[in-house]
């Protein structure tokens, strides 16, 4: 069988990538075009920008998430290869799915896939979020190839918005995609990574913003752009100096903001001064979870929900490890919190304050000390 191209854009926030991906896509006529994505709240905005520039989703074109693609295209047709019972359905799990129990140390102890339907299933027979894409390669190496066989035969274009977000044997079920004569397009942040499809042990060294070192395989067959998308043009430079910082490993983004506000830039904000700074800038607040306090009379989302969205600006309340980081560039930050502030960061268009009761005698690398006028 001959194989299709399979291309990567690594893009940067504030880059459009979503919406060059949907300009990829429209530009597939006559021809069937399946765009997936991990998150609800991005296969919205997919659908969005194609009715913004299209004024509608041509017929030809197909969105849904992944976990509703491996369902309609893995699971549904193919099961029968696996078991005889009915599937009812998805359970999504935030841990790994299928505990048995615990050992005396009182670690948890999980069913083995020799246990099929414990390992896989809940009592009333949904499948476990985590486990979605390996039953869905267990099917595939049952039928002989038949699931990506199928599915290509439906689809000429498969594009893979916010790849980042892929994990387990969602990584492996790419390579079966690199393989089949589908034209693939993946576009991501690896920087973003704050969902996961599956917290599993498989290919557990490549999540999140480590993924990109999967995509170095160059047995994939891949196509890696890492220069194309790589214009913030929601940011202003300020904003992209300090998300650059939190991944000095990545070519860096530049700036295409230039809009002068009056109130820009990084802001160091005593927390006796935000009620103030609320009614006079009205920013976005942001937090890392719903248990952080916030004034209530005020728009609020957690990091990882506000992921795709733009404001003009923000308002941080951070943990004390990004705070410590902040202070002091040496300190560790663990991936998940990196990528967390990094994605909180990268929403604002022109400043972001950071809550902190800062000291007056001492000065913060790139922040400025806010004080009420």
């Amino acid at each position: 069988m001959t194989t299709g191209t399979n291309n990567l854009i690594v893009a940067a926030a504030g880059s459009g990538k979503t919406t060059h991906l949907v300009k990829e896509a429209l530009k597939v006529k006559g021809k069937r075009v399946l765009i997936t994505t991990f998150t609800e709240a991005n296969e919205q905005e997919i659908r969005n920008k194609i009715v913004e520039l299209n004024h509608c989703i041509p017929p030809n074109i197909t969105v849904q998430t992944w976990f509703s693609f491996l369902l309609q295209h893995g699971v549904r047709p193919f099961q029968g290869c696996l078991l005889e019972k009915r599937i009812n359905g998805l359970l999504l799990v935030s841990g790994q799915s299928g505990k048995k129990g615990e050992d005396r140390f009182g670690k948890p102890i999980y069913f083995s896939e020799k246990e099929f339907e414990r390992h896989y299933f809940t009592p009333g027979m949904k499948v476990y979020s985590d486990k979605l894409a390996k039953f869905v390669v267990r099917c595939n190496e049952r039928s002989d190839g038949a699931v990506i066989e199928r599915l290509t035969n439906i689809y000429t274009n498969i594009f893979i918005d916010e790849v980042q977000d892929l994990a387990g044997y969602d990584l492996e079920f790419l390579k079966l995609l690199f393989n089949c004569k589908a034209e693939i397009l993946l576009v991501g942040d690896p920087r973003q990574g704050t969902y996961s499809t599956a917290n599993a042990a498989k290919n557990k060294q490549f999540k999140k913003s480590e993924i990109v070192h999967f995509f170095e395989d160059h047995s994939l067959g891949l196509t890696t752009d890492d220069t194309s998308l790589m214009v913030n043009h929601r940011c202003i430079k300020a904003i992209c100096d300090l998300s650059n910082s939190l991944f000095p490993d990545f070519k860096p983004t530049s700036s295409g903001n230039f809009t002068v506000t009056g109130h820009d830039g990084l802001f160091f904000i005593r927390p006796a001064d935000v009620a103030g700074y609320l009614a006079k800038y009205r920013p976005i607040q942001l937090r890392d979870k719903v248990t952080q306090a916030v004034d209530q009379q005020y728009e609020v989302m957690n990091f990882g929900e506000s992921k795709g969205l733009s404001f003009e600006r923000v308002l941080i309340y951070p943990t004390q490890p990004i705070l410590d980081w902040l202070k002091s560039r040496s300190t560790v930050l663990a991936p998940t919190s990196r990528s967390k502030f990094y994605v909180a960061l990268t929403r604002a268009r022109s400043s972001v304050a950071v809550i902190f009761d800062f000291n007056d005698k001492t000065e913060y690398s790139s922040f400025t000390k806010y004080t009420p006028s």
